[in-house]
């Protein structure tokens, strides 16, 4: 008794701290590193990123990498999302989970971002003409998580961060924490907190940032290539404050819950160093597992008034998954995962995904 006193009061500790972090809309636009705010899993988007508290496996390494300590065996994964449908901008994300011991599991993720072809211009030729140039964007992580105990798990996640454009680069580092707190007689409250994007500044350096000048003096001139240095900027550090609760909608004969009907109701509150702070809801509804729906609504300041919103999205998302056991001795199954989420302008997020748990 005195162990699950001890845990609550645990898990209210962790609330306190994280509500100390405040969103600062004073300071909107004025990190880099923007793609660490884009989810690029289908799972997370269809609840729009809501279900922090109980995520699991690789797609937790994004909302809460503590999530991650549920993969006891192997799980693969690979997403492709078409970004704001109509500007040609791709993300493929792939990675994997693996137990190793009891209780601790490793995790390796890749986020991608393929942004298409921009005009190259210059001062003389504002209007291109010069052919075109294709940036990169690159996130990898790795991560460590923990079962600490049936209730309480813990995990830390360390990203690379890589963006390059011709003839110049940033290079940065970051890093997430979290922890899920479970409970109930069927494990059916989820309590989660997590720090992300957490780092020191980045820079771009490169050959793109020098000129050629010309050097006047009384008897000559000459010319120097003078390098120009860029701005430092910060990451976009933010903190998720979540918790689910499982509802199963039917009770066997001895009068327990009956797991074949899931219903998970989602929230999460998102504190933002550089923007809005965002109210996240989501439901969850599972047939055994195998067939998933969901829905999730963003919400922030403005969000329903157009020229208002500092954000493409306009709330709704709705997502499905479909999978199946292939082994039923070794508990594998094989999963197909779509999510979809409503912007305006352009014709919204379409996120497909395929994983593996063997």
């Amino acid at each position: 008794m005195m162990m699950k006193y001890r845990n609550y009061g645990i898990a209210l500790s962790l609330f306190a701290s994280a509500i100390s972090f405040a969103g600062n809309p004073e300071r909107i636009g004025q990190a880099g590193a923007s793609q660490l705010l884009i989810n690029p899993y289908a799972r997370n988007s269809g609840m729009v990123g809501s279900n922090s508290a109980k995520a699991s496996g690789l797609e937790a390494q994004f909302l809460n990498v503590a999530g991650t300590a549920f993969t006891r065996k192997t799980e693969l994964i690979f997403n492709r999302s078409n970004w704001l449908q109509g500007t040609d901008i791709f993300i493929n994300s792939f990675g994997l989970t693996q137990g190793v011991g009891e209780t601790g599991t490793l995790g390796f993720g890749v986020v991608a971002i393929n942004a298409g072809k921009i005009d190259i211009t210059t001062e003389d030729q504002p209007e291109g003409g010069l052919g075109t140039y294709n940036p990169t964007f690159y996130n990898i992580s790795l991560s460590y998580a923990k079962m600490f105990s049936d209730d309480i798990y813990g995990g830390i996640n360390c990203k690379i961060i890589s963006e390059q454009i011709p003839n110049a680069s940033a290079r940065g580092f970051a890093i997430d924490a979290g922890v899920q707190y479970h409970t109930g007689k069927h494990k059916q409250i989820h309590i989660g907190i997590a720090l992300r994007n957490w780092g020191p500044k980045m820079r771009y350096v490169g050959d793109g940032l020098s000129r050629q000048a010309t050097v006047n003096s009384v008897s000559n001139s000459y010319e120097l290539t003078v390098n120009n240095r860029s701005g430092s900027f910060e990451l976009p550090t933010s903190v998720n404050i979540g918790a689910s609760y499982d509802l199963y909608l039917l009770k066997d004969t001895a009068g327990t819950a009956n797991k074949k009907h899931r219903l998970s109701l989602n929230g999460t509150f998102t504190s933002n160093s550089f923007n809005y702070d965002n109210g996240l809801f989501g439901v969850e509804y599972a047939w055994k597992e195998m067939l998933m729906f969901r829905t999730g609504l963003f919400l922030e300041k403005g969000i329903f008034t157009n020229d208002k919103r500092l954000t493409v999205f306009t709330g709704p998302s709705a997502g499905l998954t479909f999978e199946v056991p292939f082994n039923q001795e070794k508990k594998s199954t094989i999963g197909l995962d779509y999510a979809y989420r409503f912007t305006n302008p352009f014709g919204g997020v379409h996120t497909f995904g395929f994983r593996v748990n063997l």
